[in-house]
C-alpha cells in the first residue's frame, strides 16, 4: 500500500519474538528481586516489630539464606503455574492483586511446610520462626504488587508510544466493530494499533470510527501480509457459521491471533452458559446466582455496610444538608419514586442537586452540563456524594450497596418495551452502584448496554464481585474517572 508506515514482516517478527520475551524476563527478575527483598525485610521486621515477641539474641541472616532461596523459587514457580506471566491485556489491579496474594500464600505455606523436610539433617537445617513466615508472606505480596505496578506503568508508557503495539485488523462494519475500534483507539495502553477495517464482499464505507476501510473479505490474506497484522478481531455477531469458518481460514497466517467477538448483549446478559451434568454438556438459558443463603449473606453485608457508613459519614452528611439549604431554595433532600425489587416502587433518598423547580415541566433525563443543577449540585454529582443518603434505603431494605441502578417508573415503562429482558434486572434489589456503573455506563449512556451488564451481574453474583465493584467505585471517585457522572 502506498504511504504505508507499518513495519515490515521481518521487523514485526523480530519485535514480536524478542521484545515481549525481554519484558517477561524483566518481570521475572523484578518478582525475584521483590520476593528476595521482602524476605530480607521480614528478617529485620522480626527483630524490631513488636507484633510478635522480639528475640533477645537473634541468629545472623546468613543461616536463613537457603530458606530464602526456597521461598523465592517456590513463589516464582507458583506464579508460572498460575499464569501470572501470561496475563491478559485487560486485567484490573484488584483482580491482579488477588491472584498475586493467592499465589504468594501458596508459595509461603509450601516453604514453611517443606523447608524442614528438605533441609533436615543437613548443614542448612534451621528453625523457621512463625513471625518470619508471617512477615515474609505479607511483605512478599506487598512488594510484588508494588513491583508489578511499576512494571505496568513502564509497559503502558511503551504501549502509548507504539513500541509494544500489535498491528490489529478488524473485520466488520456494524455497531460492535465501531465500538471495538473506538475503545481500542481511546485506550492506547491496551497495546493495539488498528491498521484498518475490512468490510464485506463489497467495500461500502471509507472509514469506521476514524479508521480506514482497507479492503474486503476477498483480500484479507494479502492485507495481513502487507500490513504485518498480528491480531485479528472478527466483529460479526450475526455471521453464519460457514462465513465465520471461511474468514478464520483466510486469517490463518503465521502467528496471527484470531478473536471472534460475540453478540455483546447475548454474552453479557448470560443468555447461554455452557455447563455439564454427569459429563453431558448442557446449555443454560437462564440461571440465578443470588438465592438461598446467599441472599441472607448479601443482606447481612448491606446492613453492616450501611450502618457503619451512616455513622462514619453522618458529620459530613449533616454539613452537606446545611450547605444545600444555604446554596439554594428548597429542602436538603430529594425523595423520588424509583422501581426496585420485583418491579415494586420505593422512595429513593438523595441530596438535592437541582433547583426546586427542575421538573416543573415534567420528568427530564439528566444530561451533561445540565442547567438545572445548583452550584453545589455540580460538585456533588461529580463525586457521587448526592447518592450517600441512599445508605438509609439500604439499611431499610429498599436497596442494596451493589445492584442494578433503579430507574423512575415512567422510564421503566418505556425501556421494557424497547430493551429485551429489561425487567429481568429487577430480579434483585437496586444498588447504590453496580457493574454497569463501574464500567462507565451511567448518565446519558446506552440503556441496552447497561441492561446487558446488569443482567450479567444478576446471574454471576458473588461476594467477591460485590467487594470488587465497591472498591472500583471508590477508586473511580478518588481518581475522578467518572466522566459520565452529571
Amino acid at each position: 500500500m502506498a504511504g504505508d508506515t507499518s513495519p515490515s514482516i521481518g521487523e514485526r517478527v523480530a519485535r514480536r519474538n524478542w521484545l515481549p520475551t525481554i519484558l517477561n524476563i524483566c518481570l521475572v527478575l523484578l518478582d525475584i528481586a521483590a520476593v528476595t527483598g521482602a524476605f530480607m525485610f521480614s528478617y529485620r521486621a522480626r527483630n524490631i516489630l513488636s507484633l510478635f515477641s522480639i528475640p533477645s539474641n537473634p541468629p545472623g541472616f546468613e543461616i536463613y539464606i537457603p530458606t530464602m532461596l526456597l521461598h523465592v523459587t517456590l513463589i516464582i514457580l507458583i506464579f508460572y503455574i498460575s499464569r501470572l506471566y501470561h496475563q491478559p491485556r485487560v486485567l484490573s489491579r484488584i483482580d491482579h492483586a488477588r491472584k498475586i496474594l493467592g499465589a504468594v500464600t501458596v508459595g509461603a505455606v509450601l516453604t514453611y511446610g517443606v523447608q524442614g523436610l528438605i533441609f533436615k539433617s543437613t548443614q542448612f537445617e534451621v528453625d523457621y520462626p512463625r513471625a518470619m513466615f508471617f512477615y515474609a508472606w505479607i511483605f512478599s505480596a506487598v512488594f510484588v504488587v508494588l513491583g508489578r505496578e511499576i512494571y505496568r506503568i513502564g509497559r503502558t508508557w511503551l504501549r502509548r508510544r507504539g513500541i509494544l503495539a500489535d498491528n490489529l485488523l478488524i473485520i466488520g462494519v456494524g455497531k460492535i466493530a465501531r465500538d471495538i475500534t473506538h475503545r481500542i483507539k481511546s485506550q492506547p495502553d491496551l497495546g493495539y494499533r488498528v491498521v484498518g477495517v475490512v468490510t464485506g464482499r463489497t467495500k461500502v464505507k471509507s472509514s469506521i470510527a476514524g479508521v480506514p476501510v482497507i479492503g474486503t473479505y476477498d483480500n484479507i490474506t494479502s492485507l495481513i501480509d502487507s500490513y504485518g497484522v498480528e491480531q485479528v478481531i472478527i466483529a460479526l455477531p450475526d455471521a453464519q457459521r460457514s462465513e465465520l469458518v471461511d474468514l478464520i481460514t483466510r486469517c490463518q497466517r503465521g502467528n496471527v491471533d484470531i478473536k471472534i467477538y460475540p453478540d455483546m448483549f447475548a454474552y453479557m446478559a448470560g443468555d447461554l452458559i455452557v455447563g455439564e451434568l454427569g459429563g453431558t454438556p448442557l446449555i443454560t438459558v437462564r440461571d440465578i446466582a443470588l438465592r438461598g443463603w446467599k441472599l441472607s449473606l448479601k443482606r447481612g453485608l448491606d446492613i453492616f455496610g450501611s450502618f457503619f457508613g451512616l455513622i462514619f459519614f453522618s458529620p459530613l452528611m449533616l454539613l452537606t444538608a446545611i450547605l444545600i439549604r444555604l446554596d439554594s431554595e428548597g429542602p436538603a433532600f430529594h425523595i423520588q419514586e424509583r422501581m426496585g425489587l420485583d418491579g415494586y416502587p420505593f422512595p429513593m433518598i438523595k441530596f438535592r442537586s437541582m433547583r426546586q423547580d427542575a421538573e416543573a415541566a415534567g420528568p427530564g433525563w439528566t444530561v451533561a452540563n445540565d442547567p438545572r443543577r445548583t452550584p453545589l449540585g455540580r460538585i456533588m454529582r461529580r463525586t457521587n456524594w448526592d447518592e450517600m443518603p441512599q445508605l438509609i434505603n439500604v439499611l431499610l431494605g429498599h436497596m442494596s450497596l451493589v445492584g442494578p441502578r433503579p430507574e423512575r417508573p415512567v422510564y421503566v415503562e418505556e425501556f421494557r418495551e424497547q430493551i429485551p429482558r429489561y425487567m429481568e434486572r429487577h430480579r434483585e434489589k437496586a444498588g447504590m452502584t453496580g457493574w454497569a456503573q463501574v464500567n462507565g455506563l451511567r448518565g446519558d449512556t446506552s440503556i441496552a448496554d447497561r441492561t446487558a451488564f446488569d443482567l450479567w451481574y444478576v446471574e454471576n453474583w458473588s461476594v467477591w464481585l460485590d467487594i470488587q465493584i465497591i472498591l472500583r467505585q471508590i477508586m473511580i471517585i478518588i481518581l475522578r474517572r467518572d466522566k459520565n457522572a452529571y
